[in-house]
């Protein structure tokens, strides 16, 4: 997977609104008005996702240099991925790990989170608890 198929992949997903709030070499995707996922043009090889924090710990330790605590975000929070080191599905995975954490624990008020989530699993992203 390369950067553009990375982009192709995050703007496939429901709702979502790409922006340069940090500069024009950053890069920001956002669901319901939060950041799901962040890449600095300049280390374009991996970008920010937010994650749960036990499960960015599995991922760490079995994906060694391919998943990294992110540089410049709450490492207890965010991973790096170097998405050209990962097979497709894991990236994708984490991508809508990602996605889904930030709707259902930062997206408020409730109203809006129920409403994206609809169009989510309307959509057919929402399949499990990721």
């Amino acid at each position: 997977m390369d950067i553009v198929d990375l982009r192709e992949y995050v703007m496939s997903l429901p709702l979502v609104e790409e922006c340069q709030p940090f500069g024009d070499d950053t890069v920001v995707y956002k669901v319901g008005g939060r950041m799901f996922l962040c890449c600095v043009l300049e280390y374009a090889e991996r970008v920010a996702v937010k994650c749960n924090p036990d499960r960015a710990i599995v991922l760490r330790d079995e994906y060694l240099s391919a998943i990294t605590p992110a540089w410049h975000f709450n490492k207890k929070h965010w991973n790096d991925i170097y998405f050209e080191q990962l097979p497709r599905e894991v990236v994708e995975r984490e991508i809508r790990h990602s996605y889904l954490t930030v709707i259902r624990e930062n997206v408020t008020p409730k109203a809006l989170r129920e409403e994206i989530l609809a169009v989510v699993r309307e959509a057919g992203f929402l399949v499990s608890r990721e």
